[in-house]
């Protein structure tokens, strides 16, 4: 592939793909094998430890907090890189990375920062997000998880779901309410919580793939050290939006589920009519289609990656991302399912390479609704970014106890 790389970026790549092939394959999650939640989080530590010893963690981390201080073409060039391999690198390890830490190293105080930086960067702790609610999904001004204070203490009550690795996680980062008498975006802090919490109880939900790893966790009476609060009581929005501009930076791109190379590699495999599936000219212009997205996907989402490097804030523009990201996720994994024709939904006994599509398929309905609904993110884009006029909102400016 022509990576059309400056001299610098080119022997970085070099220095990458030579330490990720010497130390990539012991990590490996191999097509078949299966892992239990725990084994895949424990390779998953393992992993972020290597990365550490190899200078490769945290790529745009300072190094004040343990990372590489590096330029923002080199995390491309390694997230590139790194993609060709199956590793374990899932909620688990990025909540941590890509939300906890960037929140924390923006409000937290200097104790928070030495306390989780490094840890979270080792793989010492991992994170889950304590964020969304029955009753607040895409609005998640809308939160009822109550935080009352109580001396150096705050005790929370209430239920958040939709919690990834929540069972597995040893902190959590958590928004809740602790003023309902101002208006919802007002009225609510941020804190980070040890998991092990008494009264803190975490229960897995069961999904359409057969796995668990969506949870529901519910706070009864949890006592929560004010030592533990992020920003100012009342900041818990703009801390937030810290974490979900994270969360949608970092998520498409070359590399990622869905890649356009490994599909145009699959339908060169899947025989057809003689030939293959890669013989259609409908499954080639669908394909070159796709990949024209992922192309334009790539390098907008490096266009915001360099905003925030250079300090400023994308904003609304990081809705972008998700948006096209998990759009193309769905119609590529769907286009693999159809290039396999009938084996794509009964795959026979041992096709592991099209059970894992049927799995991609499946988790790209939930990503259309995690960390924001398509809904949701056109209307960000339309008024904040395009300053469309905004919708009608009843709720504004009202104190969130008499909604």
């Amino acid at each position: 592939m022509d990576f059309n790389d400056t001299p610098e970026e080119a022997a970085f790549r070099a220095q990458a793909r030579e330490w990720l092939a010497a130390n990539a394959p012991d990590f490996i999650i191999h097509d078949g094998e299966i892992l239990s939640d725990a084994e895949q989080v424990a390779r998953g530590r393992a992993w972020q430890a290597r990365l550490v010893d190899g200078g490769y963690a945290g790529i745009l981390l300072p190094k004040s907090l343990g990372g590489r201080g590096g330029a923002m073409m080199e995390a491309v060039v390694f997230d590139e890189e790194e993609g060709a391999y199956h590793l374990p690198k899932d909620a688990y390890i990025g909540i941590g990375l890509g939300m906890a830490l960037p929140v924390i190293a923006k409000h937290g105080t200097p104790a928070q920062i030495e306390k989780f930086a490094a840890a979270t960067l080792n793989g010492d702790i991992t994170w889950c997000q304590l964020f969304s609610e029955p009753s607040a999904g895409s609005d998640l001004a809308g939160i009822r998880t109550r935080a009352v204070r109580d001396g150096d203490d705050w005790v929370v009550n209430g239920q958040k779901v939709w919690s990834s690795w929540a069972h597995h996680a040893d902190w959590g980062i958590l928004i809740v309410r602790t003023d309902p008498t101002v208006p919802k975006h007002k009225g609510m802090s941020f804190f980070v919580v040890d998991m092990k919490t008494p009264g803190l109880e975490v229960r897995p939900i069961r999904q359409i793939s057969g796995l668990s790893d969506f949870n529901e966790t519910f706070f009864t009476d949890v006592r929560i050290p004010d030592a533990n609060r992020i920003g100012a009581v009342g900041d818990g929005w703009a801390c937030a939006m810290t974490v979900l501009m994270g969360e949608r930076l970092n998520q498409g791109g070359e590399g990622k589920n869905g890649g356009i190379s490994e599909l145009i590699a699959y339908a060169a495999q899947t025989p057809r009519d003689g030939g293959t599936a890669l013989d259609s000219s409908a499954v080639r212009v669908a394909l070159a289609c796709a990949y024209a997205e992922e192309q334009a996907e790539k390098y907008f989402q490096a266009r915001l990656r360099t905003m925030v490097s250079r300090g400023e804030n994308p904003g609304a523009l990081a809705s972008v991302v998700k948006l096209a990201y998990t759009n193309r996720y769905q119609k590529t994994s769907g286009l693999a399912l159809e290039v396999r024709g009938p084996a794509g939904l009964a795959p026979p006994a041992g096709d592991t390479e099209t059970r894992r599509i049927q799995y991609d398929y499946i988790w790209s309905t939930a990503l259309r609704v995690a960390g924001g609904a398509d809904e949701v993110l056109r209307n960000q884009i339309a008024e904040r970014v395009l300053g469309m006029p905004g919708e009608q909102r009843a709720d504004k400016n009202v104190p969130f106890d008499q909604l």
